[in-house]
């Protein structure tokens, strides 16, 4: 049986880790409280842009070192021209198929946001927290949604792109956000309500609806490889936040890039919408293992993609053998010292110290 697979682009995003030096296991006894975007001041959302923009204007890490051969990744070669920021896009580019669809997905983005909150710390001077982005809130209406329309070029995260500049985002504090991969640009949104192709499935933001969001929750306690599946699935969640934002959240390719450019989630985290977006990940995980003590230390995985078809990606959603556990390690492509799986687990033990309020 073939596999299902959107012509458009089938996003399947996820991320990895920066931080600097070696990564200790503190107790964490003062957790920082990560708030909605909305809930920060207008002080707060300009600290965060700030940051982000600094490591923009940062030097190339000539630590980073691609580990998946370029001809399965289908990326380009690392930019040393570029920026920090591309660096850290650059370690997600790479490791596409190492964390999607399977075991390393939720832990590892967990891992990839909290260690970019510490890159914009200990590179940038932030002093705040990790925003995370509810998009159940604009699920209902989600192109008119208010979160698009705050055009202030120091807090404002900026609105749709422009179709007559390859939807280049015109406003808000990404304005002048240069990018260095696929080929070199600034953040693209394209809105894109039907993202799916010939796949039949609904309107994408029919996934993230609240209602949706809580039918998640309810999967049944420590069944952690069908909440993960049905979080990462096509036409989930997740990836209908990454699609119907189109552009570089959405993965798709510049007017610029070269005619071999692949789209896919590889350079998502271009967008620094995409922070938000995985913190939002993060969160629903985070809620579902505090829902039942069952959920909290619950893990399940393999570390090979089964995409070959239907039938295999059915079995494994989460990845086919071998299998991975609490002692597997995560990459990191040279910019952060590995930590295991279980190190992030629980996000007030091991390295992390923060909850959601």
């Amino acid at each position: 049986m073939t596999m299902l697979v959107p012509k458009v682009v089938v996003v399947v995003f996820a991320i990895t880790s920066y931080v600097i030096g070696a990564l200790s296991k503190n107790v964490c006894t003062k957790p920082s409280v990560r708030r909605e975007w909305r809930a920060f001041s207008a002080q707060e959302k300009a600290a965060w842009i700030r940051a982000v923009d600094c490591l923009s204007h940062l030097p190339h890490d000539p630590a980073l070192t691609a580990t998946v051969d370029p001809s399965i990744s289908q990326i380009p070669p690392i930019n040393a021209s570029g920026s920090y920021y591309d660096d850290i896009v650059y370690t997600h580019m790479d490791l596409n198929i190492r964390i999607h669809f399977t075991g390393l997905f939720l832990p590892w983005h967990r891992w990839y946001v909290y260690l970019f909150e510490n890159a914009l710390k200990s590179k940038c001077g932030y002093t705040g927290v990790s925003p995370y982005w509810n998009w159940t809130i604009d699920a209902p209406d989600y192109f008119e949604s208010s979160f698009w329309k705050d055009s202030d070029p120091q807090s404002g995260l900026g609105g749709w792109g422009n179709p007559k500049a390859d939807y280049s985002v015109p406003d808000g504090g990404f304005r002048n956000l240069h990018l260095s991969y696929p080929s070199p640009h600034t953040v693209r949104r394209d809105f894109t309500l039907q993202p799916f192709g010939d796949l039949p499935l609904k309107e994408a933001n029919s996934s993230f609806l609240a209602p949706e969001i809580e039918k998640l929750l309810e999967t049944p306690a420590g069944d952690y490889k069908s909440f993960q599946a049905a979080f990462e699935a096509f036409g989930g969640a997740h990836s209908s936040v990454h699609l119907i934002v189109g552009g570089d959240l959405g993965g798709t390719c510049p007017n610029n890039a070269p005619s071999n450019c692949i789209p896919g989630p590889t350079w998502s985290p271009n967008d620094p919408l995409f922070w938000m977006h995985h913190a939002m990940v993060d969160k629903v995980w985070y809620d579902w293992q505090h829902r039942n003590p069952e959920s909290a230390k619950s893990f399940f995985g393999g570390s090979v993609q089964a995409l070959q078809n239907l039938d295999s990606h059915n079995q494994y959603p989460n990845g086919g053998p071998p299998f991975l556990n609490l002692s597997s390690t995560m990459p990191a492509d040279g910019l952060s010292s590995e930590v295991t799986i279980g190190d992030v687990m629980n996000t007030t033990s091991g390295i992390l110290c923060y909850i959601y309020e």
